[in-house]
């Protein structure tokens, strides 16, 4: 901070106009999903070393698992798995292959990881109670 910025800040109790507006950076769409796709990742448990993995919510029907690893021959292997929520169902939609419908275990992880992904996702970037929608309170 420059000396004519403590002045100010010192005088007035605030930092210049101009310096604030410099540090702020709007946060794009882009960015919350990066930053919702962290807490994503980490809901499946550690990730391997090499890997790299990504879970989040594209839109209100679509939720994009993406896993990227080298394989033992060096190679670079990459997964990207799209999950629809249609009303009738979820369906499946992996590179290359056929549409297919989510069913047992497979839905069963995937509803308690969107709900556990909603709750952390919730508290973590948008300081809200899941439940409620709700600020969190500062001393929470």
């Amino acid at each position: 901070m420059s000396f004519w910025q403590s002045t100010v800040k010192l005088i007035t109790g605030s930092e210049p106009q101009a310096t604030k507006t410099k540090q702020r950076r709007k946060v794009t769409r882009r960015d919350l999903i990066r930053m919702e796709s962290k807490i994503g990742a980490q809901l499946f448990g550690p990730i391997p070393a090499g890997h790299r993995r990504e879970f989040f919510c594209l839109d209100d029907n679509t939720w994009v698992w993406y896993e990227e690893w080298v394989d033992k021959q060096g190679r670079r292997r990459e997964l990207t798995t799209r999950y629809e929520v249609h009303p009738n169902g979820v369906l499946k939609v992996q590179d290359g292959q056929p549409y297919s419908v989510v069913e047992g275990d497979e839905l069963r992880n995937l509803a308690i990881a969107t709900d556990l992904y909603y709750q952390r996702v919730a508290r973590e970037i948008y300081q809200q109670d899941p439940a409620t929608g709700q600020p969190l309170n500062a001393s929470v």
